[in-house]
C-alpha cells in the first residue's frame, strides 16, 4: 500500500538569512537587550516540537478544535516566529527593539505569505507589557538572558491564560527554575516559579547555534500551570479585596515569605524570617501554625510549606500593604 508522503518541512531563517536580514536593517546584536539569534533551523524545529503546540486549522481552513495563540517574546528577527507560526494558530509577539518590530511583519509576509494574518506585533517592554491583543495560551521564547526570571515571573502573574509553554535561557537559570527542594541550585526562582506551575527541564542548547555565540549553553524550560492554586492564603480576604486583586494579594503574601527565607540562605527560618514577622519569637510562632520547624532553612521547603507559612502569617496579621510586592 502506498502511503502519502508528508509534506516537506516549510523554510525556516538559517545564518545567511540571518546575517542578511540584519545587515539590511543595520542591526549588531546587544548585549544590553539581550539579543542572541538562533541561527540554525533544526533548533527551531526542536524547541517547537517540545512545545507541544496545536495548530487548530490547516492553511485550506479545515475546520478542528481552536488552536493555541503563542506569545513570543523577543522575537528578534524571526527564526523562533516561522517555527511558531507552522504550530500555532496565532502568534503574538512582543518586542522591544523598534527595527526588529517593525520588520517581523515583512519577513513573515516573505517566508509564511499565507500566515501574515495570523501574528499580531507588540512593540512593548514585556517586563511591563500588561495587554495583548489577544489572549494567550501558551509562552514559548527565547528569552532576554539578562531578565529572563522576572519576565517569565511577570507573565505567568499578568496573563494567567498562559495554561504551558516553552522557554530557553541560560543553562544555569533552567537548573534553578526547575530545581527541587534540598537542592544546591534551589532558591527563589525555583519557588516562585512552582507557585504558578509545574516546571521542569526539557533540554540543552549548545552555543554554536546562536549569533553571537553566547559563552554558556542554554536550557529549555516546559512548564504546565496548575489547575487549582498551591493553597489559599487568605491575604485577599483580609484585605477586602476580590478576583484578580485577592489573587494577586496571595501571591505577593508568599513571595514575600519566599524573599525574606531566601535573602539569609544559611540562617534557621526563625531568624530569616523575623524581620518579616516582627520577631523571632512571633516567626516561631507562626512556623509552628504552618507545621514547618522553626530550625529549619528555606532551601528544604516546597512551595506548600512556603504558602503555608504566608497564611498562618495572614491569620496572625502579618499583611503587606497592596501592590507592595512585584515579581
Amino acid at each position: 500500500m502506498n502511503h502519502p508522503e508528508s509534506p516537506a518541512p516549510q523554510p525556516l531563517l538559517g545564518p545567511t538569512e540571518i546575517r542578511d536580514l540584519a545587515e539590511q536593517l543595520g542591526i549588531r546584536p546587544t548585549k544590553t537587550l539581550g539579543q542572541n539569534f538562533v541561527i540554525d533551523p533544526n533548533t527551531i524545529r526542536r524547541i517547537v516540537a517540545a512545545a507541544q503546540l496545536h495548530r487548530g486549522q490547516d492553511d485550506d481552513g479545515a475546520a478542528a478544535a481552536p488552536g493555541d495563540t503563542v506569545l513570543e517574546v523577543g522575537p528578534g528577527l524571526g527564526s523562533l516566529t516561522l517555527g511558531l507560526l507552522d504550530a500555532a494558530e496565532h502568534v503574538v509577539a512582543v518586542e522591544i527593539d523598534p527595527p526588529l518590530a517593525e520588520q517581523l511583519p515583512s519577513t513573515v509576509a516573505r517566508f509564511r505569505p499565507r500566515r501574515t494574518g495570523a501574528i499580531d506585533v507588540v512593540r512593548a517592554d514585556a517586563m511591563t507589557v500588561t495587554e495583548l491583543p489577544r489572549t494567550p495560551d501558551a509562552l514559548v521564547a527565547n528569552l532576554p538572558y539578562n531578565v529572563a526570571v522576572p519576565v517569565l515571573l511577570h507573565l505567568l502573574g499578568r496573563f494567567p491564560s498562559i495554561r504551558h509553554g516553552l522557554v530557553m535561557v541560560q543553562d544555569e537559570v533552567a537548573d534553578r527554575l526547575a530545581a527541587s527542594p534540598g537542592s544546591k541550585v534551589y532558591g527563589v526562582p525555583s519557588v516562585k516559579a512552582s507557585w504558578f506551575a509545574e516546571v521542569t527541564k526539557a533540554g540543552v542548547i549548545g552555543t554554536q547555534v546562536f549569533w553571537p555565540a553566547p559563552r554558556i549553553s542554554s536550557g529549555l524550560v516546559r512548564f504546565v500551570r496548575r489547575a487549582q492554586p498551591v493553597a489559599e492564603i487568605g491575604a485577599g480576604d483580609a484585605m477586602s479585596l476580590t478576583g484578580s486583586r485577592a489573587e494577586v494579594a496571595d501571591r505577593e503574601a508568599v513571595f514575600t515569605v519566599v524573599d525574606a527565607a531566601f535573602a539569609q540562605r544559611r540562617k534557621t527560618l526563625r531568624a530569616a524570617l523575623a524581620g518579616w514577622a516582627g520577631s523571632g519569637a512571633e516567626a516561631e510562632t507562626v512556623l509552628d501554625a504552618a507545621g514547618v520547624p522553626p530550625t529549619e532553612r528555606g532551601e528544604k521547603l516546597d512551595v506548600g510549606q512556603f504558602a503555608a507559612i504566608a497564611a498562618a502569617g495572614v491569620r496572625r496579621g502579618i499583611l503587606s500593604a497592596e501592590g507592595q510586592y512585584r515579581a
